[in-house]
């Protein structure tokens, strides 16, 4: 029997294990990034791990950071915003009455193609994120569930939280930080 691997958040460590028949296993002690995936919006970006926030299994995986498949973790909203906003020229996750800095305003009015413009029009009008996933990019971290196995795959890929899913999420984390 091996030892559990453990994956810890931190700067990236792999060790490569020989299995049976000679094939091998990425043992990830520690990781910081991972690739997730926003499933109504079919985009996948890599993005760092921010903190284990929920493991339904033990709290003592929270307390210690630990990677495991199915815990929920905080990640970083930057790549998603970045490319919904270049994707349908419309701000997220920005302050109600605050105003657009001039860069932001500049990457949102971008210079395009008349064929571009009729393209991202278009898509504006499909345009819809679930207000409590829009509450988290005004915070710039996101909730995300893993769903690969660090300690075999030696990668933290998983999917952001979104939906019914969300909100049960969010309610199993008020009820333990009312505790």
């Amino acid at each position: 029997p091996r030892l559990p691997a453990v994956t810890r958040l931190g700067e990236k460590r792999v060790r490569v294990v020989r299995t049976r028949g000679g094939n091998r296993k990425y043992r990830a002690l520690r990781l910081d990034q991972g690739n997730f995936a926003w499933g109504t919006e079919s985009v996948t970006r890599k993005t760092r791990l921010m903190e284990v926030v929920y493991n339904a299994s033990n709290n003592e995986l929270v307390r210690t950071n630990t990677l495991v498949k199915g815990c929920i973790v905080q990640i970083d909203a930057h790549p998603f915003r970045s490319w919904y906003e270049s994707h349908y020229a419309v701000p997220l996750g920005r302050k109600k009455g605050r105003a657009l800095s001039e860069e932001d305003q500049k990457n949102l009015s971008k210079a395009r193609s008349a064929s571009a413009k009729r393209k991202v029009d278009a898509r504006k009008k499909t345009c819809k994120v679930d207000p409590l996933l829009e509450e988290q990019f005004v915070t710039g971290r996101v909730y995300a569930r893993v769903s690969s196995r660090p300690g075999q795959s030696g990668r933290c890929d998983g999917y952001i939280l979104e939906g019914k899913e969300l909100e049960f999420y969010r309610r199993k984390l008020r009820t333990k930080k009312g505790h």
